[in-house]
């Protein structure tokens, strides 16, 4: 992971992922991680923000994590800033991949309420993966409050950063699970099901709380 690039293989990396093609690009992305070269770094990152192909973008992502990680990640801070979504997205998922403590300050409470759901969701996940055991608690509270939110998709992916967080959450989806709201509770009952169950899907999930709901919506026999 060196500095030995010229200009023109850094220009060459640039037109090369700028390709009509999505697998030349590809092809691109691959050679940048397998050749790392810092100089390369900016590049990558600036293609993650703009590609429009899920499989390029992943392995941009890749490449960017065989380049040195202390350079990566002073790269990739700034672009949680970025009024480009897909920026914000795109840096999160990277920063996921490196693990550098670094980035968990980073993850700020606009991030984990952004109105776009790709980054909350990746947000989610990635201070999820990072956050000391001091701030999981914090962390839970704040998740927390997105219960309820967006599609099962979106949720799925908050239920599964919240159960990354084990006990410290356990509190958090106890309380919403007793939520006035009926789309908060299930989707705590859901969650609480995640927790206990993980091998199980979401959808399985999703099943049991509207189960649980419904036993305890059920009027009681007196006597019994």
């Amino acid at each position: 992971m060196n500095d030995n690039s010229t200009p023109t293989q850094v220009t060459r990396l640039r037109d090369a992922l700028r390709a009509s093609d999505a697998s030349a690009r590809l092809q691109a992305a691959l050679t940048a991680g397998i050749h790392a070269d810092d100089a390369y770094l900016s590049t990558l990152i600036d293609r993650c923000a703009v590609e429009p192909d899920f499989y390029v973008r992943d392995m941009l992502t890749w490449a960017i994590t065989r380049h040195d990680r202390t350079r990566a990640v002073d790269l990739l801070l700034p672009e949680l800033r970025s009024a480009n979504p897909q920026a914000r997205s795109q840096a999160l998922h990277s920063l996921s991949k490196i693990q550098d403590p670094r980035a968990w300050p980073a993850i700020t409470t606009d991030l984990l309420r952004d109105a776009d759901a790709e980054v909350a969701k990746t947000a989610w996940r990635t201070a999820a993966g990072l956050a000391p055991e001091s701030g999981r608690g914090e962390l839970a509270r704040e998740l927390g409050r997105n219960f309820g939110r967006g599609d099962g998709e979106l949720q799925r992916s908050l239920s599964r950063a919240i159960a990354m967080l084990g006990p410290a959450a356990e509190q958090v989806v106890e309380e919403a699970s007793e939520s006035r709201d009926a789309g908060i509770r299930a989707h705590a009952l859901a969650t609480a099901h995640v927790m206990a169950n993980p091998d199980d899907s979401f959808e399985t999930a999703v099943e049991e709380a509207r189960r649980v709901a419904a036993l305890r919506a059920a009027p009681t026999i007196e006597g019994h």
